[in-house]
């Protein structure tokens, strides 16, 4: 890209040039990165051919379908990725600190369980304190929600995560047990010294097998050879924990799920011996500019979260 005769020159703004390349940088893609800006890709590629003669470098190879930085493109973006950042957030971060806190909006992804179990205490201590920040939470699940946060669509993601992206950064916070719940009179329900082969004769009932739950079930009955049936397939904890009330099966939950009005239904025994505890945190882009108001929400989560550069330099997993 950098032989290319030179026909537009964007040296008298260097913002858009700059942002083209770090969307490129982080997309991998022109083509993604025009539909990010809403840019045509002529006018993207036209932007990186401009800056690499303007610096006299390649900042790009391609390899296949994909554009990677080159030893020089990434000296660019360690350097140009907070000025983007920053000027791209700084009409917010100026309005923020003139009023404060009063004018912006917070854009959170969560999955249904998060947001109904984890988030209402969060959410109204974050109403009390920033009552005229609107708060919109997306409810997502999966791939979903990495999608918004890879797009910019939210600030920041709260959830569990087992397996890190490289491109996201992930804080764990909570941790819960992991249960076998079964109704009152069960044969489980009493067994003593419950083991992992014992749940074999009775049929499961597990959220959808895309999502995390039903992965990290498999995974583990799995590892330790022990057999398992799947009598049922349905969303949301709520509903399974109805129908295991209902007689219909057994299921194994996280016990964030679990509440005080569910000990008149149900029976819950820990599986701590046989299965991981269960993290939930925050979920963010590396690289992405925090608003104040998203500051503020993850101070109330944890103080200081995602001020240490390591949560930057690889991803972290659970596994």
């Amino acid at each position: 890209m950098a032989g290319s005769n030179p026909r537009f020159y964007y040296k008298g703004d260097r913002l858009k040039p700059l942002r083209a390349f770090c969307q490129v940088a982080r997309l991998g893609s022109v083509s993604r990165a025009a539909e990010a800006l809403f840019l045509s890709q002529p006018a993207v590629t036209l932007q990186l051919q401009a800056l690499e003669r303007e610096l006299g470098t390649a900042l790009f190879e391609r390899i296949g379908r994909r554009f990677s930085l080159t030893r020089e493109g990434q000296v660019l973006y360690d350097l140009a990725r907070p000025l983007v950042e920053g000027l791209d957030g700084l009409d917010g971060e100026f309005r923020s600190k003139i009023k404060g806190l009063q004018a912006g909006e917070l854009h959170v992804a969560a999955g249904s369980s998060t947001i109904l179990y984890l988030l209402p205490k969060l959410v109204q201590a974050f109403r009390a304190q920033h009552p005229e920040v609107q708060l919109v939470l997306h409810n997502v699940t999966g791939q979903d929600g990495l999608g918004l946060l890879r797009s910019d669509g939210v600030d920041l993601a709260v959830g569990s995560m087992l397996d890190v992206p490289t491109d996201l950064a992930y804080a764990p916070v909570y941790s819960f047990d992991p249960m076998l719940i079964c109704p009152p009179g069960h044969p489980l329900a009493d067994k003593p010294g419950l083991k992992l082969e014992d749940l074999s004769p009775y049929g499961l009932i597990l959220p959808p097998r895309r999502l995390t739950t039903y992965r990290l079930v498999d995974l583990v009955f799995q590892q330790r050879r022990v057999p398992y049936t799947v009598a049922l397939e349905v969303g949301g904890w709520e509903v399974i924990k109805q129908y295991v009330a209902m007689g219909l099966g057994i299921s194994i939950v996280t016990s964030i799920c679990l509440t005080e009005a569910d000990g008149q239904r149900l029976v819950a025994r820990s599986l701590a011996d046989y299965f991981p505890p269960r993290s939930y945190g925050v979920v963010m882009r590396k690289g992405k500019y925090l608003s104040p108001q998203a500051r503020a929400f993850i101070d109330l989560v944890k103080p200081g979260l995602f001020e240490r550069r390591d949560y930057f330099d690889a991803g972290h997993s659970e596994r």
